[in-house]
């Protein structure tokens, strides 16, 4: 019985992954929800209107249009679910003109080393270690972002094309294409953001060479398919942010933020659950010193869960994070949670943003001095 199980413990493993398609049709790109960048994540999420590096090409590709340095390089890694998770990005960002600016961004959420069972038994009944081997299921995402300055004083607009990609070791894989759209507008310490995220409703199309594990996945009695699809409904998310200087010469700055997240697929288990559309917040404080040492904190996803038959409560992923920018150089920490609400399991991310040349925005329609957004004579 041990050996059986062993056996079908590989196509076991992949029915689970790929049977979403059909148990969660709707949520073709969920894993996407998790976010990129400490800064945005040890805020809570709150993010899409206070972005203005190359990670707004995820959070709020508008806000490119705001990056005050020619080149941007940033880099993430994090684990979750007690390191078995992991999900890498990397962006690269460029001022394309005064007024412009475009970016280009990977993403990758995987399980690697999967044991491999299926050949592990030859012919004769012998377990053949030497025939033990393993592959990765994972997750990939690749954003081409642009943003432009419009003549609106501190208005701004952007869009990301993005294609998915799903590996499923030797067992499938699957491809989509998607469309995000932006808004960005600041206005002295005011930010605001829109998001319109899989504006085209995401797709993505699987195919499984089934006969890697016909015969094996044939012993569990369920249906084996070879191709497959998912999608993913738009959501939208308007955000403010307030930017506001204490102290003299305003040394200290706090930016509290708050992200509505609007989802059209139907009920959802969220703040406001509703048909088609369910309500979530995500809020988030940050406080800057001279914009050099940063100090975060936020909550989101919040989730009503049963702790006994008769009593509900709510749930919540907080997070707590830090930051010191030096010059052109940003070292980004976050503390959050990215497993089931309530198990405890806090995962550490990690971000470097490195800068290079910084832009000369004097005939740029996002000059600013001390973040006021007035009418500039060399435009």
């Amino acid at each position: 019985m041990r050996i059986f199980f062993r056996r079908i413990s590989v196509p076991l493993y992949f029915a689970i992954s790929a049977g979403s398609a059909f148990s969660q049709v709707k949520y073709a790109n969920a894993w996407l929800d998790l976010g990129t960048h400490a800064r945005a994540l040890g805020n809570g999420g709150a993010y899409t209107a206070a972005c203005e590096d190359v990670s707004a090409a995820y959070w709020n590709p508008a806000g490119l249009a705001f990056m005050k340095e020619k080149v941007q390089l940033s880099l993430m890694h994090n684990e979750h679910f007690g390191g078995i998770v992991k999900f890498d990005y990397g962006g690269l960002g460029l001022r394309l003109g005064n007024n412009g600016a475009g970016a280009f961004s990977v993403l990758r959420q995987g399980v690697d080393n999967i044991p491999n069972t299926l050949e592990l038994i030859d012919k004769d009944g012998q377990i053949r270690y030497d025939r033990l081997t393993s592959f990765s299921v994972a997750d990939y995402a690749f954003l081409a972002s642009y943003a432009h300055l419009l003549p609106v004083e501190g208005l701004s607009v952007g869009g990301t094309a993005k294609v998915l990609y799903r590996s499923i070791g030797p067992f499938g894989s699957g491809w989509g294409i998607g469309l995000d759209a932006g808004l960005r507008y600041v206005r002295e310490g005011l930010l605001c953001g829109l998001a319109l995220r899989d504006i085209s409703t995401t797709h993505i199309y699987f195919s499984y060479n089934t006969a890697l594990f016909r015969e094996v996945f044939a012993l569990t009695g369920n249906e084996i398919i070879s191709r497959s699809s998912e999608m993913a409904l738009p959501k939208i998310v308007p955000s403010v942010a307030y930017r506001v200087g204490i102290g003299a010469e305003d040394p200290v700055h706090i930016t509290p933020a708050l992200d509505v997240v609007l989802t059209t697929d139907g009920r959802r288990n969220t703040l406001v659950s509703g048909r088609p559309v369910s309500m979530d917040l995500n809020v988030g404080l940050e406080a800057d010193y001279k914009n050099i040492v940063f100090i975060r904190g936020g909550v989101g996803r919040f989730q009503r869960v049963m702790e006994t038959p008769e009593k509900k409560a709510w749930l919540m992923r907080p997070s707590v994070g830090m930051g010191l920018r030096i010059k052109t150089v940003s070292v980004d920490y976050a503390l959050t949670n990215f497993a089931q609400q309530g198990n405890g399991l806090f995962s550490h991310v990690v971000s470097l943003t490195l800068g290079f040349k910084a832009v000369d925005q004097t005939n740029s329609r996002s000059s600013r001095k001390k973040n006021d957004f007035r009418p500039m004579r060399n435009r």
